[in-house]
């Protein structure tokens, strides 16, 4: 019977992936930092590990390390779990010797035990009974595992383990739901204290506060199988560890995203289980502004949110574009020659495919002018040059994600989410 070290600092998490794997009939350890995880590694001698990145004590990066520097433990499979946005960390996986990394987000107990399959399959005996074996590592991201019938033990084919699946996937899905209004009433207290706060000590504890709530319902909208929930907290949460780590990016359009991203979160945690509640992958974007550096950084933070994107810097062929194409949001710069992009946008506003189609100005203009001029031509929010990268992306996926969901019909026969009914 093989054995699976977990290393997960949620315990809800931990312990869903813990249950999970010992029905399919490994023997299962969980540790919730990285100190009590190298004291297990030890003593249980796992034949794989799973870890996240960020862990209390010491992180994933520093585990792996330490323990790819032990002989005995130098070819045993990691597969690291990691937010989407972390990618200089996970790079750093990568390097200290993981050799399978998933997006926690996306990522669903199936889909971690499928891993399990393969890294074990493809895995050479543990240097203890084989010192000449060698590993076989992965060099890519994946966030959807493949796996074969040849790596599957013969019961995970049979149609019964599929429909346990089912059913496994569906009971985490309502315990999940149960646990949201107490949570939305969480998240609101925590951003409106942070809003309150009237200096950088205060501000740095209610944002880590709301980070690790953040982080946590992250991973169990992704065990869950919650899509859109997981696609946006994934995002904000990495915003919130940015700010942590950098007190000094505290300014209003910052704030503004992130109390407009928990806002956005009781709307969409009463549509969750509805149809078009997938990851927002299709959406196309449009970038109108005549600087090349700005219209590449904001390509980039559209690009991390895995949005696709198309870019102008002459405002006359942007409208060309909007007249002939379909857009799910459109980023514009407000100072351009030719035609601003408070212009553009009344211009944008009276074609008919485009009346409501979502449009944030990116500005170093933040004053009350420019606030009004935004809305009198139809904007429909703003966000501050120079800006954060994850911020743009939080910013986009809220609107991106809300569009796409108001345009899926909602049927008549779904009321709203028992557990949000009574808000």
């Amino acid at each position: 019977m093989k054995k699976i070290l977990i290393i997960e600092d949620d315990q809800i998490v931990g312990n869903i992936y813990r249950n999970k794997l010992r029905v399919e009939g490994y023997t299962v350890e969980l540790a919730l930092d990285g100190d009590t995880g190298y004291e297990l590694l030890n003593s249980f001698e796992p034949d794989a590990l799973i870890t996240d990145l960020v862990l209390p004590k010491s992180t994933g990066v520093e585990f792996i390390r330490k323990m790819r520097s032990e002989p005995r433990f130098s070819k045993t499979p990691i597969i690291v779990l990691s937010n989407t946005y972390l990618t200089n960390m996970v790079q750093d996986a990568w390097k200290a010797g993981a050799t399978k990394c998933l997006c926690k987000s996306s990522c669903t107990p199936k889909q971690v035990i499928e891993a399990i399959r393969t890294v074990l399959a493809s895995s050479p005996p543990s240097p203890a009974v084989s010192s000449t074996a060698s590993r076989s590592a992965s060099t890519s991201i994946a966030t959807e595992p493949a796996s074969s019938p040849a790596t599957r033990p013969a019961a995970a084919a049979q149609p019964a383990t599929q429909m346990s699946d089912r059913e496994f996937l569906d009971d985490l899905r309502k315990s999940f739901i149960v646990t949201l209004p107490e949570t939305l009433t969480t998240f609101r207290t925590l951003i409106k204290n942070l809003t309150k706060a009237d200096n950088e000590t205060t501000r740095v504890t209610q944002a880590r506060e709301l980070y690790r709530r953040t982080r946590t319902l992250t991973g169990n909208a992704g065990v869950a199988g919650l899509a859109c929930i997981a696609q946006l907290t994934d995002a904000l949460e990495a915003l919130l560890k940015e700010l942590c780590e950098k007190p000094a990016n505290f300014n209003p359009s910052t704030l503004r995203t992130v109390a407009s991203a928990v806002d956005f979160l009781g709307w969409l945690f009463d549509r969750a289980t509805l149809p078009g509640a997938d990851v927002i992958t299709e959406a196309r974007v449009l970038v109108v502004d005549d600087e090349l550096l700005s219209r590449r950084a904001i390509t980039f933070a559209l690009d991390k949110a895995k949005l696709k994107s198309i870019s102008a810097e002459d405002p006359t062929v942007a409208l060309k574009l909007v007249t002939e194409n379909p857009f799910d949001l459109i980023f514009l710069d407000v100072d351009m020659p030719g035609m601003t992009g408070f212009e553009l946008c009344t211009k944008i506003r009276a074609l008919s495919r485009h009346w409501k189609t979502p449009v944030i100005f990116v500005t170093s203009l933040t004053g009350f002018e420019t606030r009004a001029n935004s809305t009198m031509s139809g904007g429909n929010d703003f966000i501050a040059k120079p800006f954060i990268f994850v911020e743009l992306s939080v910013k986009a996926l809220v609107y991106v994600i809300r569009a796409r969901m108001e345009s899926q019909p909602r049927p008549a026969t779904v009321a709203p989410t028992p557990a949000l009914a009574a808000r």
